[in-house]
């Protein structure tokens, strides 16, 4: 008897072991001695003056938020420089930002929750589930002078897949093409970053009324795809994308600080955007523009729920829910999506014989390092897949390394970009035993 309790503790400890080692069983995301995850603290300590350089005198970034994690377990959280320049407001590792196009990634894990849940197939016709997108209209010719158009057929719907790949035929107000920006513009149609009371299904239904730009399938352009996308997920789950992702990401998660709108008890956490003047000072950048990249969206009581473009977040949250893909789909015992379907999102989706893109791959809402494209310019291994945000903001999760990792600002530019591309190359400088 004693002897069969004995292997029964044995083969029971053994269990518990092998399930808690699970890549995707890690705890909640926690701060540890970063020499436990293989990085140098005094080689961490270099990021720090790298963060003071760009956000101090000058302000080339007026503030910014970087954290770090390996193996789920954070080796590096900092703020530096300021949440508002002119009341003095330091930046804080709580405050909140503008996340623009990283919301994508979020509306497309949201997406892939229904794909499991074998709601739709990824070639599926967007007109089986929206039919205001049967029998799109294709641009033809185009008049600068007076924006009036002609246009063809589409030979091919568009599917499922080419919202998530940005190979629609649908292109951006505001930021897109000269074409796109004059006839979006003519029919109001939203940017994402949206002050005007409609919903995202009124704005889906303009946009629905302007000719793609070209046949679906034949180019990438980066666009409104994933605005129609969270569409999709409303008409397919029955509830506001706010809702959907509310019930389904954010709660399970933990992530307490992510919204389209801000509640006001929260809204003094939200990082002012800057930009420089024409005398080269950093001054705020307010804009209320209700058709443009208006900066004060994330401060109303607003109806539309864009997909592409409209969260707020903070540095935690974020690396909370990219964690969650870094472990195959699962944070902190709740499971979001299979890994097979992680997998599917962060492997190559489109044909490059075909479609001009980079030198890197592309998935399921993220672009994926190839040696030949990012991982031969910066120290990431082939497969992490990355993204970034209008206002100022990349992340990058490194499956092979077990890195997850995030840089916010709202200072978008040439500085944020420069300063980002020094923070990739300096994280890995400091892990000195991978």
């Amino acid at each position: 008897m004693k002897l069969l309790n004995s292997i029964f503790f044995k083969t029971f400890s053994a269990l518990l072991l092998f399930f808690f080692l699970l890549p995707g069983s890690y705890a909640q995301l926690k701060e540890v001695d970063p020499s436990t995850e293989g990085f140098s603290a005094e080689r961490l300590q270099k990021i720090d003056r790298l963060l003071n350089s760009y956000t101090g005198d000058g302000h080339k970034v007026a503030g910014t938020v970087a954290l770090v994690a390996r193996h789920g377990k954070i080796i590096y959280y900092k703020a530096a420089g300021y949440n508002d320049i002119e009341a003095g407001k330091k930046m804080q590792r709580d405050d909140m930002f503008r996340i623009a196009s990283q919301t994508k990634s979020v509306t497309g894990v949201a997406a892939m929750i229904l794909y499991e849940e074998g709601k739709f197939l990824l070639d599926d016709p967007i007109s089986k589930y929206l039919p205001e997108f049967k029998n799109m209209q294709v641009l033809e010719t185009f008049n600068a002078k007076d924006t009036t158009y002609t246009t063809v057929q589409a030979t091919k719907e568009i599917t499922i897949k080419n919202l998530m790949t940005h190979t629609s035929g649908i292109d951006y107000a505001v930021i897109g093409s000269p074409e796109a920006k004059a006839i979006y513009a003519k029919l109001k149609i939203p940017v994402g970053f949206e002050i005007r009371n409609i919903t995202l299904e009124e704005g889906m239904k303009m946009l629905a009324q302007a000719p793609l730009m070209f046949q679906p399938g034949t180019q990438y352009r980066y666009g409104l795809s994933i605005d129609v996308l969270g569409y999709l997920v409303e008409k397919v789950s029955g509830m506001s994308l706010n809702d959907f992702m509310e019930q389904r990401i954010f709660k399970p998660l933990g992530m307490n600080d992510t919204y389209f709108y801000i509640p006001e008890a929260k809204q003094s956490r939200l990082a002012k955007t800057y930009k420089f003047d024409e005398n080269g000072n950093k001054v705020e950048n307010y804009s209320a523009d209700t058709l443009g990249g208006n900066s004060i969206y994330p401060l109303v009581k607003g109806t539309y729920y864009s997909g592409g473009g409209g969260l707020s977040s903070t540095a935690k949250d974020y690396v909370t829910f990219l964690q969650m893909l870094a472990n195959g789909g699962e944070y902190n015992g709740v499971r979001i999506l299979s890994p097979s379907t992680v997998r599917l999102m962060t492997m190559n989706q489109i044909d490059k014989n075909v479609i001009q893109y980079s030198k890197d791959d592309l998935g399921l809402t993220f672009n994926i390092a190839t040696e030949e494209g990012g991982a031969s310019s910066f120290p990431w291994s082939p497969g992490t897949y990355d993204w970034g945000g209008y206002w100022g903001s990349n992340f990058w999760v490194d499956p092979q390394s077990g890195i997850v990792a995030q840089i916010w600002s709202q200072d978008p530019g040439i500085y944020f970009r420069e300063l980002s591309r020094r923070f990739f190359v300096m994280v890995y400088s400091a892990l000195v035993n991978p």
